[in-house]
């Protein structure tokens, strides 16, 4: 038994039992596990709480703005140290940093779109250090001077801390989604249709276990939008094989399937040479770019109405090829900033959160269907290729992250008995998961006292003589 001490001289606070017994029904089978162990130092790391003005921006600027603050004050504050962040508030140190009690505000910035740089302040502040030799004394089941509870606020979790430690260098070199990382297709294409791709990649996350921390690595893939020009996105999502067969602007029912698929996409525009700059689309125009106008305003103070396809025309002498397709309104609806379809890409890692359609959702399913070899081969090759002993942020942190997976013993059940209905009240033994009921009846079976058939397809596709005689088979 081991217990959690209170003051010197007082009673235990909690005596935890030892566990009485291990299971023993069963076959013993010997198994691989996709889970890594993970070696910790017994030190104490230092967490600070970062708050970043602008606020509410995505993780991914979040990081920018760290990685830049610790290399532009890498001389005053950071030197030689790697510190690792969480994307939110919480920033760790494998030692002190030299601030005072009450932190320090820094000025970063970042290059911005249109050659303008974007200003960031950032405050840093000491909250606290964070103790892995108590988790070791967790781990090991030693009596601890007071109890340590792993479900603390995030920040505080000294599991919390082996986590972000782990996944800082995938977060700058990846496109993170949940506990999953992706990456680009190369040497591969797994296309789902209406615009969207496969894109694969490896599930990560640390545990505890027994008496040790696991690494837990596995494989996962997910939808994303393809990187492509937004008028191939477009013919992909209304099943226009070849544009130049769309001489007529779109019809009102294809701009809202069009409009429903490409709102709140990021796009990026080719007319301005090497500066492409990035916007999110916010709608799509009713009116064609060749008689879609907006407010534009002349040197001489004049306010005159222009079409989209006029102003491309003039500012950057480009004739619009498809006049007759509508255009993006982009940014805030009444800053009312149109462009038309055909100097627009949508940019690359945009995770599709909509539902999948079930073609979609089928084709996903057999491009990521893989047998348990297979699998265990893919875990492995992705270990390796993290190579996390190169890791320059675990080496600071001093983890050791083996690349053989855990052996572990399960059991393999016996499957229970099935009984049959009927006169003969036959039992069964199912093989393997398998179990043949020809000729067999349930053993309880249940009345259905009402039901309808919905029939959603065209009087062409079913007729109702048809649906009469199954319905009329159904009653037999």
């Amino acid at each position: 038994d081991f217990s959690f001490a209170g003051p010197v001289g007082a009673q235990p606070l909690l005596m935890v039992p030892r566990r009485p017994g291990y299971g023993t029904m069963g076959k013993p089978i010997k198994l691989l596990a996709n889970c890594f162990q993970v070696e910790i130092p017994k030190i104490d790391v230092y967490l600070y709480e970062v708050d970043i003005k602008p606020d509410k921006c995505p993780r991914r600027v979040n990081r920018d703005v760290v990685d830049s603050m610790v290399q532009h004050f890498k001389v005053t504050i950071f030197g030689d140290r790697r510190p690792v962040y969480d994307g939110k508030r919480s920033l760790y140190t494998a030692n002190p940093l030299p601030v005072a009690t009450t932190g320090v505000d820094l000025d970063v910035t970042l290059p911005g779109e249109g050659g303008k740089d974007r200003p960031f302040k950032v405050s840093i502040k000491f909250v606290s250090r964070v103790s892995w030799h108590l988790l070791h004394e967790v781990l090991t089941g030693r009596t601890l001077p007071e109890p340590l509870e792993l479900d603390k606020p995030i920040s505080t979790n000294p599991v919390h801390a082996v986590d972000v430690v782990l996944r800082h260098l995938p977060s700058m070199k990846y496109t993170p989604v949940g506990r999953s990382f992706f990456s680009a297709p190369e040497g591969y294409d797994h296309p789902l249709g209406g615009g969207r791709e496969v894109w694969f990649g490896f599930h990560q996350s640390v545990r505890p276990a027994m008496w040790k921390m696991m690494l837990n690595i596995d494989v996962s893939a997910t939808a994303f939008y393809k990187a492509q020009p937004v008028i191939q996105f477009m013919c992909e999502v209304l099943d226009i094989h070849n544009i130049d067969e769309q001489p007529r602007p779109l019809t009102d029912s294809h701009r809202v399937k069009f409009t429903k698929e490409i709102k709140g996409l990021k796009v990026e525009v080719t007319h301005c040479g090497t500066m492409r700059r990035k916007y999110r689309v916010c709608n799509v125009t009713r009116r064609p770019a060749s008689h879609q106008t907006f407010p534009l305003q002349l040197e001489n103070g004049q306010t005159v109405e222009r079409t989209v396809a006029q102003y491309f025309r003039e500012k950057y002498n480009l004739q619009l090829k498809y006049p007759h397709l509508p255009c993006l309104q982009v940014g805030q609806e009444q800053k009312h900033t149109y462009l038309p379809l055909e100097v627009c890409n949508i940019v690359a890692g945009q995770r599709c959160i909509k539902k999948l359609t079930d073609n979609q959702t089928s084709t996903m399913i057999k491009a990521t269907a893989r047998s348990a070899p297979d699998r265990q081969e893919e875990i492995s090759r992705l270990v390796r290729s993290a190579n996390y002993d190169a890791d320059p942020f675990v080496q600071e942190f001093q983890f050791k992250v083996r690349d053989e997976m855990a052996h572990v013993t399960g059991r393999v059940l016996p499957a229970p008995m099935l009984q049959y209905g009927g006169r003969n009240r036959t039992v069964a033994t199912p093989s393997h998961g398998v179990w043949d009921m020809r000729g067999k009846q349930f053993h309880t079976g249940v009345e259905i006292k009402m039901w309808a058939i919905a029939c959603f397809a065209t009087q062409r596709q079913c007729r109702e003589e048809i649906l009469k005689g199954f319905t009329d088979q159904l009653r037999k």
